[in-house]
């Protein structure tokens, strides 16, 4: 089957018909719940029983949405597909719902969430659907807002399905650009079926609580540094954080009247011709084209 995002865009594929055959498809309800637990696990959220304000980006029709009303956090789902949404509306999920481009930044106030998923949607930010969509400016986008909306020390784990290595890096790249810490982890890895990939990231500088967490191996249980002679159990991930350097930028000083006047002086010193001094000395010249 094709990929959702090689067919149309989102807010045309995930029409009213698809919106609600994807709502009631047993197999995706599940495989949605399990991605969903495990994005949540990946938060890390602190174990004290205080609800969380969590953003579900992509929210579709609520049901990784449910996973987190059963965890017992408050919720605020962003789609940019009005029929999902309206069949989330249907299903009286608990979440507060938000229609919206991710691609276009998140228009959330500063600080304010304590952590973020998404299922299978930022993937969709790689592929221009509009002559206006420059992928690399749309992630750009997004990430700065999200981090800007993040609680200080708060994570986002996203469930992704990048087509190949350039959008697993280009996504990756674009995080680390807007600030943010984390890699990428993979589920087993050696498994064509079970393999699922998520950008698990750090809102604000790396430590050693906040370290890129390990993937499941094929015994269904985190690979560790342990497991190290065990390559089938190995989690994937990439880098840390890796900032690019900004390029400095190299001010030339301007030749004035005052050093053009003392120059010629040197040379007339040394006995060379040297035009006289007029009003038009070290006059400004109209760029040429």
């Amino acid at each position: 089957m094709s990929r959702p995002e090689l067919q149309a865009p989102p807010e045309i594929f995930y029409n009213e018909e698809e919106a609600r055959k994807y709502t009631r498809n047993s197999r995706i309800m599940e495989i949605q719940s399990e991605l969903s637990h495990r994005a949540l696990e990946l938060l890390a959220l602190p174990e004290d029983g205080v609800p969380r304000l969590l953003l579900d980006i992509g929210c579709g029709s609520g049901l990784s949405g449910d996973t987190l009303s059963e965890s017992g956090h408050q919720w605020i789902g962003l789609d940019i597909s009005r029929s999902m949404l309206d069949v989330a509306l249907e299903n009286e999920v608990e979440g507060d719902l938000l229609i919206g481009d991710m691609g276009q930044g998140l228009g959330l106030r500063s600080g304010v969430i304590d952590g973020a998923i998404s299922i299978s949607a930022v993937q969709w930010l790689c592929n221009a659907d509009k002559s206006s969509h420059i992928p690399r400016l749309r992630l750009k986008a997004f990430f700065g807002s999200l981090y800007r909306c993040l609680a200080r020390g708060a994570r986002a784990a996203f469930q992704v399905y990048p087509e190949n290595l350039d959008q697993r890096e280009l996504i990756l790249s674009s995080a680390m650009r807007a600030g943010f810490a984390g890699g990428v982890v993979v589920d087993y890895p050696n498994s064509s079926k079970k393999r699922k990939e998520y950008l698990v990231l750090t809102c604000g500088p790396p430590s050693i609580s906040t370290s890129t967490p390990n993937g499941k191996g094929e015994d269904g249980e985190s690979s560790s540094d342990d497991d190290s002679e065990d390559e089938d159990n190995q989690t994937v991930s990439i880098s840390d954080r890796h900032r690019p350097k900004k390029k400095q930028k190299i001010t030339k000083k301007g030749k004035g009247r005052e050093w053009i006047i003392k120059k010629k002086e040197q040379m007339r010193k040394k006995g060379n011709v040297v035009p006289p001094d007029t009003k038009y000395t070290a006059r400004k010249r109209k760029a040429r084209f």
